[in-house]
This record gives C-alpha cells, structure tokens and sequence, in this order.
C-alpha cells in the first residue's frame, strides 16, 4: 500500500464466531479490521471512520443489513463507500435486487469461500487505494495550483513595480523624464489626429538650492516631495505633471486654445506652489518659502516635440530673467 495510514474494514455481524471468523480469513489482508455486533454499533463507527469496504451481515436483529446500508447511502461521507452483503438468505434474484437498492456492491454467500473472500477484498482495497492517491495527487496539484497563483501574483506586482520605478520620479512618484517625452508623443498624436491642442510647461523652483544648502539635502528632499503633492493635487485628471530631474518640472495642460486661458491656469501654479511650506530641517522645524518660474509653449502641428520643448525652455529663461516667480509664453 503507498498510503501511510493502513485501510480499515468494518466487519458487521451479530454472531460473535462469525466475526472471529472473519477476523482469520483477514489477517493478511492488509488493513485494520473494526468490529460491530449491531447495527446502530456499525452506524455509530461510520461516522468516526473512513471505511475502505464494510462487509456486512443480512441477518440482524433490530436493524438488518439492508435498514443499515439505506441509512449509510444517505450520508455524503459513506455515500461512496462499498458494502459487501454476506448472508447465507436471500440468494434469490430479488433480494440481491433489493441488497443493490440499499447501496450494497456485492454479495458473498455463507458459508464463506476463503478464496472468494480474500480475492474481493483485495480488489476493493486496491480500489480503494488507488482513490487515495488519486485524491492526494489532486490536493498536491490544487495545493501547487495555488502556489502558482500566488507566485503569479507576485511576480506581476513585481513587474508592474519595476515598471513603475523605470518610469516615475523615485521621490515624488510623478512620471520621470522617460514617461514624459512618451506622454508628450502621446499627446503629439493625438493632437494631429483629433485637432486637439495642449501646451507645454517647463518649470523652476526658484529658492530651492537656498533651501537644499541651508536646511540639508533631507529638507530638500520633502520640499520637492511637497511641491510635487501639491501639482499633482491642483491640476485635472488629463493633465501630466513630471519631474525632469533636480528642481525642474513639466507640464502637459490638455485642452487649451488660447493665451489667456493657459497663462491664468499656470499663474494658479504659481501662486500654488508659493504658499509656504512647514518642514523639518537639520536644526528643527522651519517654513521654506519658494516660488516659480514657468516658461509656456503651445503646441502647432508643424512643430516636433524638440521644437516644443525648445519653445518652452526659452521662455523659461524669459520668465527667470524677468525676476522670477512668473509665467511666459514662448513668442516663437
């Protein structure tokens, strides 16, 4: 047997020689026999026990072997469990007709033929050994099935997360420099196909290196951070905020079609990103005050995406050179 646990057979007669009887015809068997004189004494051992085969006697008092083999079909655990009938009665056709409703597989007449005995005992242990492992074959399979799923799992967790790291800011989260030049030719595309316009802003913090240098590079750190909570927080759902490296961010404002418009939503920015910021520096708390500037191209169709960003860094220059903390649109 490949199972670590021996199979069990309930034998099941009300005459205490005829189950010593069995006990010697099956002591090689294989399996571990259990005994009952009843009945209700072989009901009651069912529900503690798997059986691998139940012989049972025909002829008992109280409750026959049919009444026990109709109570044990009713039970999902005994449902498969094979009964063979062993009876010296009712060896006509329809009382075995009868044995076969009540759930029995088989009938073994007395008086017993050892060989006969032995023979359908063994094939139903090795039936039922075979349904062993079978079943753990398949707890091992659902069992690495779902270690699969978990590993599968994981891995895609990881893969998003690498994707995420090769395309977004380490430390404010915002797409990097790689997921902005494909977010801008992205919004390029569109453009050309749609009509639909959008402008690009290239943006400075003003006053972050005095903060950097004062405070120490931690400081530094959570004002970027801050300074990139807040642009994600003001602007709208279609629009792309990145940080390029350093203090310098970009902006894609979607759905833009004139000057006015797009100037009073990046002087918001402006004045956004203004507002002080409560932090923790070297020697303690402090509030760093910075500001903006922000230099603003709208896209043409004519124009690649070098063009644009080169609109856009020259009025950055325009803004900074202006004094700073101010917004200006490329004129070129």
């Amino acid at each position: 047997m490949n199972t670590a646990i021996s199979p069990k057979i309930l034998v099941v007669d009300d005459t205490p020689a005829n189950l010593v009887a069995m006990r010697r015809l099956l002591a090689r068997c294989g399996a571990q026999l259990l005994e009952a004189g009843s009945g209700n004494e072989a009901l009651a051992l069912c529900l503690d026990h798997d059986f691998a085969l139940i012989l049972l006697d025909v002829n008992m008092p109280d409750m026959d072997g049919f009444e026990v083999a109709a109570l044990l079909s009713e039970t999902e655990q005994m449902r498969d469990t094979p009964i063979i009938f062993v009876t010296a009665a009712y060896a006509d056709d329809l009382n075995r007709l009868k044995g076969y409703r009540s759930g029995a597989v088989d009938y073994i007449a007395k008086p017993i033929n050892d060989a006969i005995l032995q023979s359908k005992v063994r094939v139903f242990l090795d039936l039922y050994s075979a349904r062993v492992q079978l079943q753990q074959a398949m707890d091992e399979l659902t069992e690495r099935n779902q270690q699969l799923q978990v590993e599968i799992t994981e891995r895609k967790r990881v893969e998003a997360q690498v994707r995420h790291q090769a395309t977004h800011d380490m430390l404010t989260g915002l797409p990097n420099r790689v997921l902005f030049h494909d977010r801008l030719q992205t919004a390029m595309q569109r453009g050309s196909r749609q009509h639909h316009p959008f402008a690009l802003a290239l943006m400075d913090i003003d006053g972050f290196k005095a903060v950097n240098d004062t405070y120490g590079h931690p400081a530094g750190d959570a004002l970027l951070q801050a300074i990139g909570m807040r642009l994600r927080g003001h602007l709208r759902s279609n629009d792309t905020v990145a940080r390029l490296g350093g203090d310098e961010f970009a902006l894609i404002l979607e759905d833009v079609t004139d000057v006015a418009p797009i100037l009073e939503r990046c002087q918001q920015v402006c004045d956004l990103l203004a507002r002080p910021y409560p932090l923790e520096g070297r020697h303690g708390p402090f509030e760093a005050n910075i500001s903006a500037s922000i230099g603003i191209a709208l896209w043409e169709e004519k124009a690649d995406d070098e063009e644009l960003i080169q609109a856009a860094d020259r009025a950055l220059y325009r803004a900074k050179d202006g004094g700073r903390n101010r917004c200006a649109m490329a004129t070129d």
